[in-house]
């Protein structure tokens, strides 16, 4: 197979969180053991570190890659979901991983994956393992892709865990509380491993703390450690959370004795985090006149963060492109949207995207009006062809409508 129709066999042979969602969750590790014992465990091969949380674990795990790299280090970066081009997920140093690769390790082990029906997830974790050990790469950093105790990504032993914060999202699959999601995450702790927490709630901290204690673990809480900042490239106001959470991890890694990273590093990283690493879509102005913002923000934590930075804009009319996937429980976050604003409606193109047309008839019922569009694309052309140049543009509700305009 060439790399479109391998791509093409595993989203469509297996299930894909991406377009599928419950469907494609499995609570077991089982599978994924077997396939790195079939590939020689490389995960053992590698040093990493373990990123987890609600929001803000993508950013923070650019950031650390991004210092990495700057301290001179060949770092592995393995991140979901991707936004246009799947071999986003896996990287070295920035670059993508290369199709032929990507080729090369389905076609080979295709029997294996169909034999143990081995879902996308699981796959695409295994060819991150294999080729950052096959490349040699100093650490890799590793996000977990949804929840920690039971990710795919949770069978390696890493140098320093973190857990950037917990809200609530993917409530269908890691619990309904604030306490539950939090156990999931924690779930990532490991025995004498240490653990960074970005943020924390008294709830949260509890379950934490023991498990922590549980698995002596030394524990950081870095809102309480780190008190300096540099400036970033990211300039999202909740930017301000991961960039605490990644120097105390940094400090640890430091402390660890397998790495040399200086504050200028720190500093420099920060700055050049987009050209080291390709990260997108985190508080993007794509152009001025009229500003365009496109931002992934999904769920309540990170929306409200967002539309709270949208209206210190300045703006003579605010335009907002909204697309949302079917598993968002409307109603608590429809609020969080401003009423003064044009709204245009539309569908993220994936399995999961909401139908627009009943997207804009709950918007209504919160103050939210606007026309719906039969796509992302339509709904963004139109936007930009009503505003003025003083006026801005905001395109999010979803990870996968930013991803059809970047």
């Amino acid at each position: 197979m060439n790399y479109q129709e391998t791509i093409e066999w595993m989203f469509n042979q297996l299930p894909m969180y991406q377009n599928q969602g419950a469907s494609a969750y499995k609570k077991d590790l089982t599978n994924t053991l077997l396939l790195a014992k079939y590939l020689g465990n490389p995960e053992r091969n590698i040093k990493t570190v373990h990123v987890a949380g609600t929001n803000g674990k993508g950013s923070t795990s650019h950031l650390l890659a991004a210092i990495l790299q700057e301290a001179g280090y060949k770092v592995g970066l393995y991140t979901s979901p991707h936004l246009k081009d799947y071999r986003e997920r896996i990287k070295i140093n920035g670059k993508d991983i290369s199709e032929e690769y990507v080729c090369q390790f389905m076609n080979q082990h295709r029997d294996f994956f169909e034999a143990h029906q081995l879902s996308f997830f699981e796959m695409t974790v295994g060819l991150a393992f294999d080729y950052f050990a096959n490349q040699k790469v100093d650490v890799a950093i590793i996000e977990v892709g949804m929840g920690g105790r039971l990710d795919s990504t949770n069978i390696i032993t890493p140098l320093v865990s973190v857990v950037t914060n917990i809200g609530l999202d993917h409530t269908q699959f890691l619990g309904n509380t604030l306490e539950l999601i939090a156990a999931e995450k924690a779930g990532i702790i490991k025995k004498d491993v240490p653990v960074v927490v970005g943020e924390y709630t008294p709830e949260t901290k509890e379950i934490f703390s023991a498990k922590a204690k549980q698995e002596k673990a030394e524990i950081y809480y870095a809102s309480d450690l780190i008190y300096e900042s540099y400036p970033s490239a990211l300039i999202g106001d909740y930017q301000v959370h991961n960039k605490k959470t990644v120097l105390q991890t940094i400090k640890v890694l430091n402390a660890t004795g397998e790495f040399i990273i200086t504050s200028e590093n720190c500093k420099n990283g920060f700055l050049n985090v987009l050209d080291l690493t390709h990260l997108k879509g985190r508080w993007q102005v794509l152009q001025e006149s009229p500003k365009v913002i496109c931002d992934t923000a999904h769920n309540i934590n990170g929306l409200e963060i967002v539309m709270n930075q949208l209206q210190k804009e300045n703006f003579l009319q605010l335009h907002i492109v909204l697309g949302v996937v079917n598993d968002k429980d409307l109603s608590e976050i429809m609020p969080l949207f401003p009423k003064n604003a044009i709204y245009y409606f539309c569908k993220p193109n994936i399995p999961r995207g909401l139908d627009a047309e009943f997207l804009q008839k709950t918007a209504s019922g919160f103050g939210l009006i606007g026309e719906v569009y039969v796509s992302v694309i339509n709904a963004y052309k139109s936007a930009l062809a009503n505003a003025s140049k003083n006026d801005v543009i905001y395109v999010g509700g979803s990870t996968f409508v930013v991803a059809e305009i970047v």
